[in-house]
């Protein structure tokens, strides 16, 4: 039998000896523990890594289905003209909010994966944060009417420059905008304010609504928390929004804090950020890009799921494209090379062969490799971008695509443009 012990010794002077203490103690419990917690801890990253699969998976997941359902609408949208065609106006309208709304629940399940992860780049830019805060009021004041909100914008007077990622940034003031809206009673107000605080910027953002209680202001940030749990989960949400914009300040070297005054007082959250130098000279505009459009194109579309394809091909054949399906990765190639579109729109995830390798092998072949190929895919992480990129893809949509993002990457078409992007 082996015991676990720990052996100590000390030499140590007595009188005109020096003597030599040695102790022997048994740690046999003490390696159990350590053992039991190390096996804990290990079990622990396993849980977080199959939890951050299974997320990516089910955001893949979720927006398959969304594609077909969006596309269906659009075509829908198109037919129902006309006064006589009111509540099917008014039911397509319903359709398209709630997609919207599902979309974005989807999106935020992928954003916090990336973020606990530290999956999210930055692209650091040094940006005026009155600009950001006007293009997030802008995207929220939607929103805002809707319910009847005032909003009052105390913006500074001069630019207040910071170096941040501004799409970033104008997705946390987004967030938070959409916080107040959500728990603000129709008809109350919304200051949002910016202010130059020594060498940091301070934004707030505040309202007259429900407040949050002094039990939750300690865990607003937590992943998943809510206050108002009811039933009835009137405000809706996965209780994402503010966790994932706390880090996403965090990432900047920022912060973001919570104060109410308690229930039914309002509530006001705060952003700090370091301010940095003014840049030397405004960047250079540059020239608008030359677009060719085609009064028809042919479109070919690839994708296993049947409903998806015959959804999008309805929409776009009544946009004047010429179409063609396939639904697997080997078809896709064999009818590519005999049919020759201008541009294909390709899935990622097929049987036979990925749209990847498609891709890849379309590239290779003289007959195929200045057709444009996008992907329209439920695959968003950056890794899976980066991968499109060098199969040969030259834009990226994630389902369910918005029918406007297509046309505009249709309308940019032109053969010499997809092959110097798909050979950069």
């Amino acid at each position: 039998r082996t015991t676990d012990v720990e052996f100590i010794s000390n030499v140590y002077q007595e009188g005109n000896r020096l003597v030599a203490q040695c102790n022997v103690r048994d740690i046999t419990a003490r390696v159990k523990m350590e053992a039991h917690i190390k096996q804990q801890a290990l079990a622990l990253a396993d849980r977080a890594r199959h939890k951050d699969e299974f997320l990516a998976m089910l955001s893949h997941e979720l927006r398959n289905p969304l594609a077909p359902i969006r596309s269906a609408t659009h075509l829908l949208r198109l037919q129902t003209k006309g006064p006589e065609n009111l509540i099917q106006q008014r039911a397509v309208e319903v359709i398209e909010r709630q997609v919207t709304n599902l979309t974005r629940l989807v999106s935020d399940l992928m954003e916090v994966s990336r973020a606990l992860t530290g999956r999210i780049r930055l692209e650091i830019q040094t940006v005026d944060i009155n600009q950001v805060l006007r293009h997030a009021i802008e995207t929220a004041q939607p929103l805002i009417g809707k319910r009847d909100h005032t909003l009052v914008a105390n913006l500074c007077p001069d630019p207040i420059w910071a170096a941040v990622d501004p799409t970033r940034m104008e997705e946390v003031f987004i967030n938070l905008l959409g916080n107040a809206v959500k728990y603000t009673n129709a008809g109350g107000m919304i200051t949002v304010t910016c202010e130059h605080h020594q060498n940091h910027a301070l934004v707030r953002i505040s309202d007259n609504g429900a407040g949050i209680d002094p039990a939750l202001l300690p865990r607003i940030f937590d992943l998943f928390s809510q206050g108002d749990r009811t039933l009835d989960r009137s405000q809706g949400g996965l209780g994402i929004g503010l966790s994932l914009a706390h880090r996403v300040v965090q990432m900047h070297g920022g912060s973001l804090e919570a104060t109410s005054a308690g229930p039914g007082k309002g509530s006001e959250f705060t952003v700090r950020m370091q301010l940095a130098a003014a840049p030397g000279g405004g960047p250079a505009i540059p020239a608008a890009a030359e677009e060719h459009r085609a009064d028809t194109m042919r479109v070919m579309i690839v994708d296993d799921n049947v409903d998806a394809c015959l959804m999008l091909a309805d929409v776009l054949r009544l946009k004047g494209h010429s179409i063609v399906t396939s639904h697997s990765g080997p078809e896709a190639i064999a009818v590519a090379e005999t049919w020759r579109p201008d541009v294909l729109l390709l899935d990622i995830g097929l049987p036979g062969l990925d749209g990847y390798e498609v891709a890849r092998r379309l590239r290779a072949s003289p007959a195929t490799r200045n057709m444009k190929i996008i992907a329209v895919t439920g695959y968003s992480s950056e890794k899976d971008i980066e991968l499109g990129k060098e199969a040969g893809f030259n834009a990226h949509l994630v389902k369910p695509a918005e029918l406007a993002d297509i046309e505009r990457l249709l309308e940019g078409w032109s053969p010499g443009a997809a092959l110097a992007a798909a050979a950069q």
